[in-house]
């Protein structure tokens, strides 16, 4: 449904998969990717909202790197070596793009991520809290702590997280502390714990063997109803 598309990224040019709602307009929202990168998946969830009335732009922040399912240690390469600085100016500039795009309505943007992009869509919600104002989160998190921690008193976004009862890379308690910590600092922040789930329950792919039909459904219909409650 969607096709590649070029945007400026402070001085540079970063690529993504743009996909535009058969009605031809509606709210913009960011798809950050997992580990793996920009891949056939990610690119289907940004078609999937542009199915819910979403413009919905997906950037590639490795820059046409790849890693397949099998290949674990090339995604954890590739999450560890991507320069932060340059994700932060390509997933703003995406902002910029949605914003300034003819077929988004609304003047909020909204951001949602998956594991590595889970907690890339909180920090983004603290670097452009002038457009992004719904934050949704699918595994991934930064904690209060997190030597990475952004500053969270910039926050202006709703957050919805989505989290795995049974993770082994993002423990739900860790969200479950962040929800309490963005209470704490007058944030609109909601937490969901899906019982008896693992790590990228939502991936239709099943690239860890997690996959949740039932769990993936009730996380996408909430986030799907929190966003257009949050950006018309």
């Amino acid at each position: 449904m969607g096709d590649m598309v070029d945007f400026k990224s402070n001085g540079d040019t970063a690529r993504g998969h743009l996909a535009v709602p058969s009605s031809g307009s509606g709210p913009g929202v960011i798809v950050v990717q997992e580990w793996w990168g920009l891949n056939p998946q990610i690119k289907g969830v940004a078609d999937k909202l542009a199915g819910e009335g979403f413009v919905a732009l997906a950037p590639d922040l490795y820059r046409g790197e790849l890693a397949e399912h099998d290949e674990m240690d090339k995604a954890g390469q590739l999450m560890t070596s991507l320069p932060m600085d340059r994700a932060a100016r390509d997933m703003t500039g995406a902002v910029d793009f949605l914003a300034g795009h003819s077929a988004v309505t609304g003047d909020s943007i909204g951001a949602i991520g998956f594991c590595m992009g889970g907690g890339l869509v909180l920090a983004l919600g603290t670097l452009r809290p002038d457009k992004v104002k719904a934050v949704v989160p699918f595994y991934g998190v930064v904690g209060f702590d997190d030597a990475n921690a952004p500053d969270w008193a910039k926050l202006e976004a709703s957050v919805q997280g989505h989290y795995a009862e049974k993770d082994d890379f993002f423990p739900a308690e860790k969200a479950e502390a962040l929800e309490a910590g963005l209470k704490g600092l007058g944030k609109d922040a909601t937490i969901h714990v899906y019982p008896g789930t693992g790590h990228a329950f939502a991936n239709e792919s099943n690239s860890l063997g997690t996959y949740d039909e039932g769990a993936a459904k009730t996380a996408w219909d909430r986030a799907v109803g929190f966003l257009r409650s949050k950006l018309g």
